[in-house]
């Protein structure tokens, strides 16, 4: 069964603003990276950070990316789920076509080269000494994931925005694509 988590634990020093929170195009990031899990089928999600979004969630005291891995690995286990779909909040353009070649991935998962996530994993691929202050690069390594391309245009999406310049570049991205699929 697959679940998802969405990292929501990082200071935001560079955008200023709680990532989760901020607005694209009338709905709050965090709901946005939420509803791409459920279009994945994703059976659970989670949010796994220091708030409380609305969503289930885990509690990171920003350990990093890899604590954050490792915490929402054991609740999504604790839920009966055996793979995780490893979402980032500040990438709330990305869509389920970006993620589909990583879904497809054989166990024990992938990510995309140059990217720490989006990424799929095995739960049960998670080395037993894996360690919270890791970086999840390495942890990506012990588990033994596969890199793939990152799919034509979906560099932006995937990488997401943590800075307000990214930030207007995805949302000008995300408008032109709604008006041009509105008409």
């Amino acid at each position: 069964m697959l679940g998802a988590m969405i990292l929501s634990g990082g200071a935001a020093t560079r955008m200023g603003a709680d990532k989760a929170r901020l607005d694209w195009a009338g709905v709050r990031a965090i709901d946005r990276v939420a509803a791409v899990a459920t279009a994945c089928a994703a059976q659970w999600t989670l949010s796994v950070g220091p708030d409380d979004y609305g969503l289930p969630f885990v509690v990171d005291e920003r350990q990093g990316p890899a604590g954050g891995v490792l915490a929402g690995a054991a609740a999504l286990s604790a839920r009966g789920c055996t793979r995780a779909l490893v979402l980032a909040v500040d990438a709330p353009t990305l869509s389920a076509a970006d993620l589909a070649p990583l879904l497809a991935a054989p166990a024990p998962g992938a990510a995309y080269e140059g990217l720490h996530v989006p990424l799929v994993l095995d739960l049960a691929a998670l080395p037993s000494g894996a360690e919270r202050g890791m970086s999840l690069n390495r942890l990506v390594g012990l588990a033994g994931l596969a890199r793939l391309p990152v799919p034509f245009g979906a560099a932006a999406r995937l990488r997401g925005a943590n800075t307000p310049d990214e930030r207007a570049a995805l949302l000008a991205a995300l408008q032109n694509a709604q008006e041009g699929g509105a008409g």
